[in-house]
């Protein structure tokens, strides 16, 4: 008993620390995370049928420019490595559903750095090539840089989303 109330308490603190740093944002609001400019808009709504019952659903965007004098790189090594952690910022609607296959949230990640590789090989026949490659060299955010995306929230009808937004840097 004293090891499952101890990890309940362990679970909801880890849980805080997530959401902890996260700021509302509305309609037409611009924000500063941490010397990024973080802007959200509703683009389109309108009301849909799921499951029997009304929801209201919104195109939104979201856009994060660095306003800071901070450049943020990721730069690939020659071996093989897998990449997870290019997010940026997350916005996160709270009252989404997620029905019909939209989103809860808008994570706005680093632009990649593509590198074209030119390589040598014979090809089926036997002939001697020379082809490009074009493969990932890093991935980076840089100052006065504007990252955007879209996404579709549902919501329960006569409400509107719900967002907050945290820095993933």
């Amino acid at each position: 008993m004293k090891n499952s109330v101890l990890f309940i308490f362990l679970l909801s603190f880890l849980s805080f620390g997530n959401f902890a740093f996260a700021q509302k944002i509305a309609d037409g609001e611009s924000i500063d995370v941490n010397g990024m400019k973080v802007t959200f808009n509703i683009t389109n709504k309108e009301s849909i049928e799921v499951g029997g019952k009304t929801f209201d659903r919104y195109k939104v965007s979201a856009a994060v420019q660095n306003t800071s004098d901070k450049s943020y790189n990721i730069r690939l090594n020659s071996s093989p490595q897998i990449v997870t952690n290019i997010g940026i910022v997350e916005l996160d609607c709270i009252n989404a559903t997620g029905a019909k296959l939209t989103s809860k949230k808008i994570q706005l990640k680093m632009r990649t750095q593509i590198i074209n590789a030119t390589y040598s090989a014979y090809d089926k026949s036997g002939k001697f090539t020379t082809n490009i490659l074009p493969v990932i060299g890093s991935y980076y955010f840089d100052s006065g840089d504007i990252i955007n995306d879209n996404a579709i929230f549902i919501v329960p009808q006569g409400q509107k989303p719900d967002v907050t937004v945290r820095s993933l840097r």
